[in-house]
């Protein structure tokens, strides 16, 4: 544990920001699981493409990243 004040609240500010990393990646995650298996696959995959693009924005994603599971979530759509 630090000692340095401005060490412990970096401590802190690291972990709210990794709480919440894990939430939106757990949602884009479940997003595109959704996309996947929808009956309404075109409602399904516009929400998931979207999220993919807020998680790039963020910095959650790779921008190569986010265009790759984009590309991904589209070809399965035209399937």
């Amino acid at each position: 544990m630090p000692n340095i004040k401005s060490a412990k609240k970096r401590v802190l500010v690291a972990e709210a920001n990794n709480q919440r990393n894990k939430a939106a990646r757990s949602a884009l995650r479940t997003a595109i699981k959704n996309a996947n298996t929808a009956e309404d696959k075109e409602a399904a995959v516009k929400v998931a493409i979207k999220k993919v693009d807020k998680a790039a924005a963020k910095g959650l994603l790779h921008k190569n990243t986010a265009a790759r599971k984009k590309s991904a979530l589209a070809k399965s759509l035209n399937k």
